[in-house]
């Protein structure tokens, strides 16, 4: 049996013992200790933070601690830091949560517009030509610039420490001011060139086109088009003509699924245009166009002539004289043509400028003005030589002359002229110069291409810049204008169809001769040899605008012919 020891009587009156000394209150607790001998933690109490091995400041009081020893030019340099990287000032500060987040947006951000560019491009170039999608991507635009602007204005100010003097905010604030405006100011302009594309698309291609010749919509265009068929118009209004004249007159038939182009081109003296049986203008015109006499009735006279003799004979349409011509040319081809372009060749030099020039090779001298009719001599000739730049005026002189010339010299240098423009919308010059090529576009072209396939056509479009070109040339090597066999003229086509084109050659540098290079520009394709002679009228479409040395040389030895100079 254990012994037990009395208390302690604490005689009355006496003063209390310290709990130390004070027998009653016994030894005070060991505190528990782990197999190590390490003291274990306390539990905490209600309402408090659990704290760790030792007692340490809080998250604020580390904030507080950093935010007064940081400098003021760790500030501005962590600011601008936070522009690039966003996120980056708030996880400086301490805010781990909010930097983190902003940080990891930045990163998506990033890695969404990589998709776009690579993998992702049909997705982007689909919404680039959709009135809705760029209302949401101005949305988005103007709505990512007011946040980033935010986040850069927020970032400061959680990192300028307490000790900032007034000259001190002032420099930061006019560093704050310019780092947003830096954010916002390139995505207001992208918001800006979103509002020109969309005016653009809605303002060119119409949702409710009236037309005789267009296709029957589709969710998906090509499904069943092997060919997608455009014809192409070069409508001359020029001084001295009654109404516009189509001089131009180019079929694209494009492969949907490959992108491979081939481009016929017909003569503005064609005659006899025939029209499909099942067509009421068939019955008007069993033995092709006839307008009364020679002049008036040739290919490049359809176009208003038609529609002035019979206005309403295709029913509701945009444009009749269009209509007629699809109908006509596709007979001539035996294509079915599927929509038209217009352009009016009188504003065609301002989308040249627009671009900044063009590049072309010339070959022999083209006559600058001139009137074959009258005998009246060229004010100027363009100079043979290779790569030449040219700016709207002198492109559209050099597509134009015609003085001592032959039609069919005329019809190549407009396919030339076409090539080059392709060759000029490169991606940085259309982004650069975008608002003036919108604007001038809108104002010399027309189209019965409707909305609902300009996703489809755009798609296309990047094959096509990919792909191989070839080209046709009706001239009269070919057929005879005044009495065209359309049966050679329709396998011609189809044999032309049936070959595929060949890519794009590169282009090689010219070697030193008589004529005088151009300036500037991309340069015109330029074989090391010139091309053989072939009776196939296909060519490719860069080597028929190549520049022939010798041909050139030959030209400038004869001499400029005379002018009014």
């Amino acid at each position: 049996m254990s012994r037990q020891r009395d208390p302690q009587v604490v005689p009355a009156g006496a003063p209390a013992l310290p709990p130390r000394l004070d027998p009653r209150a016994g030894r005070p607790p060991r505190p528990r200790t782990t197999r190590g001998g390490d003291e274990l933690r306390r539990p905490a109490a209600a309402g408090e933070a659990c704290r760790g091995p030792r007692d340490a400041a809080t998250s604020h009081d580390r904030t507080t601690r950093d935010h007064q020893a940081r400098g003021f030019g760790e500030t501005l340099g962590l600011t601008v830091l936070n522009t690039i990287l966003p996120g980056t000032a708030f996880l400086a500060a301490g805010y781990k949560r909010t930097g983190a987040l902003l940080l990891a947006a930045f990163v998506a951000l990033v890695a969404m517009a990589a998709y776009l560019a690579t993998a992702g491009q049909e997705l982007a170039v689909r919404m680039a030509v959709s009135p809705r999608g760029l209302l949401l991507i101005i949305a988005a635009v103007v709505g990512l610039a007011i946040m980033w602007s935010l986040t850069v204005i927020a970032g400061y100010r959680v990192l300028a420490p307490d000790s900032t003097t007034g000259g001190q905010h002032v420099l930061g604030s006019v560093l704050v001011t310019l780092l947003a405006l830096g954010v916002a100011a390139p995505a207001f302009e992208a918001a800006h060139l979103a509002s020109v594309q969309r005016n653009l698309i809605t303002g060119l291609f119409g949702d409710d086109v009236a037309s005789a010749t267009v296709p029957e919509a589709k969710a998906d265009p090509w499904a069943d088009k092997e060919r997608v068929n455009v014809l192409l118009l070069g409508g001359d209004g020029g001084d001295g003509r009654s109404g516009v004249r189509t001089d131009t007159v180019i079929v694209a038939s494009i492969d949907t699924r490959s992108g491979a182009t081939t481009t016929f081109s017909l003569p503005r003296n064609l005659e006899e245009l025939p029209f499909p049986e099942t067509s009421p203008l068939h019955d008007i015109y069993p033995d092709g166009f006839d307008a009364g006499s020679e002049s008036e009735s040739l290919l490049n006279a359809v176009y208003r002539n038609g529609p002035a003799a019979h206005p309403d004979i295709l029913g509701p349409t945009d444009n009749p004289g269009a209509d007629f011509l699809k109908l006509g040319v596709g007979e001539a081809l035996g294509l079915t043509i599927d929509y038209y372009v217009l352009v009016n060749l009188d504003g065609f030099s301002q989308l040249i400028d627009a671009l900044g020039g063009i590049t072309v090779n010339v070959n022999y001298f083209v006559p600058v003005g001139g009137d074959p009719g009258t005998g009246s001599l060229p004010d100027d000739y363009i100079a043979p030589g290779p790569n030449q730049h040219m700016d709207g005026t002198r492109a559209l002189h050099y597509a134009r002359g015609r003085f001592g010339l032959s039609d069919y010299q005329r019809m190549d240098r407009q396919r030339c002229m076409i090539n080059a423009i392709v060759g000029a919308a490169d991606p940085m010059t259309m982004l650069s110069r975008y608002q003036q090529i919108a604007a001038t576009t809108q104002d010399i072209v027309s189209t019965d291409i409707p909305q609902a396939v300009v996703g489809d056509f755009a798609d296309l479009a990047l094959k096509v810049k990919d792909a191989g070109m070839q080209s046709v040339v009706f001239d009269d090597s070919v057929i005879r204008p005044a009495y065209p066999d359309f049966d050679l003229i329709r396998s011609t086509v189809q044999d032309a169809l049936a070959s595929t084109p060949s890519p794009t050659p590169t282009p090689v540098e010219p070697a030193p001769g008589g004529a005088t290079p151009g300036t500037g520009g991309t340069p015109a394709p330029v074989p090391t040899e010139p091309a053989p002679a072939s009776e196939s009228p296909v060519a490719n479409a860069a080597d028929a605008c190549a520049y022939d040395p010798e041909a050139a040389r030959e030209a400038l030895d004869e001499g400029e012919p005379p002018t009014r100079r």
